[in-house]
């Protein structure tokens, strides 16, 4: 789940974001549910980055925007922001992705990926720079890119039906993931539910589910942090209901590194159902 939050992570080059005024019009003007989140992200105790998080449903769709940048002591050696959003439709109760876009300047230095899913199949992939022909890296095939979900979107887990969304049901998953330089799976497990609390602020009931890695595509089998993630039991989200939705919001993700415990972790919790209405130039019955 942490590689959904990728442009808020130390370990990537961190930058604003200058084309999201794609994505200005599209948030719903009524929406089912809406949440505001900010996150606190540190390492081994210590802060070294915020995120802000909101998103917009309805059941015909969502839309996703998150905004990050360093602080605290690793402001002393880089500096950085970035953007993150997607765009998708809702169809049976299912999230449907269809468009991605990050972008990030740190040191520097930019990054902008960006893709469209069309018809289940990853389409217009920009990535720039571009991955490092290295001989071990897996390649990506067409293959890889079918039957895909974007990073942010699959951090926002949809449960569909009726069945309760405080149970299981919001963990035994398999999430297809394609991040646009590499194709992984997600594999969700349900551990239980509890509490979750900020001080004056959000108190609610939050499943908590493990997290594994299974690398795909596009990565190198033959790095040491690759064959560690992998191999890492030591990774869990919490996730909260989204009022008036079907979907899930990462509340906390906690992450055992070689470097020390990344969380990921929600300081202001805010999420509210909205009302349907008619719009003042809609046909009247």
């Amino acid at each position: 789940m942490m590689q959904a939050f990728a442009a808020f992570a130390p370990k990537q080059p961190l930058a604003a974001m200058v084309g999201l005024g794609l994505f200005a019009s599209a948030v719903p003007a009524f929406a089912d549910g809406q949440l505001e989140a900010r996150y606190a992200l540190s390492l081994a105790g210590v802060e070294v980055g915020r995120a802000e998080v909101t998103v917009n449903a309805t059941d015909a769709g969502y839309d996703i925007l998150g905004t990050g940048r360093v602080t605290g002591i690793l402001r002393a050696v880089s500096s950085g922001k970035g953007s993150v959003a997607a765009r998708g439709g809702m169809a049976a109760g299912k999230s449907v992705p269809r468009l991605f876009v990050v972008s990030a300047r740190a040191d520097g230095k930019d990054e902008l990926i960006k893709f469209a899913i069309t018809d289940n199949m990853v389409k217009d992939l920009d990535v720039a720079p571009p991955p490092k022909p290295y001989p071990d890296r897996v390649e990506i095939t067409d293959a890889h890119l079918l039957n895909v979900t974007d990073p942010l979107t699959g951090a926002f887990v949809s449960v569909p039906g009726k069945v309760d969304m405080l149970s299981a049901a919001a963990c035994d998953r398999t999430v297809p993931v394609f991040d646009g330089r590499q194709r992984y799976d997600i594999v969700l497990s349900f551990e239980r539910v509890e509490d979750v609390k900020i001080e004056k602020g959000f108190s609610g009931k939050a499943v908590v589910c493990q997290v594994r890695y299974v690398p795909v595509a596009g990565h190198r089998p033959t790095r040491s942090t690759v064959k560690y993630m992998q191999e890492n039991k030591d990774m869990h989200v919490w996730l909260v209901p989204i009022a008036g939705t079907r979907l899930m919001a990462p509340f906390k993700v906690e992450v055992a590194t070689l470097v020390g415990t990344v969380l990921f972790e929600a300081t202001s919790f805010k999420t509210e159902a909205k009302e349907k209405t008619i719009p003042v130039n809609a046909a009247k019955p």
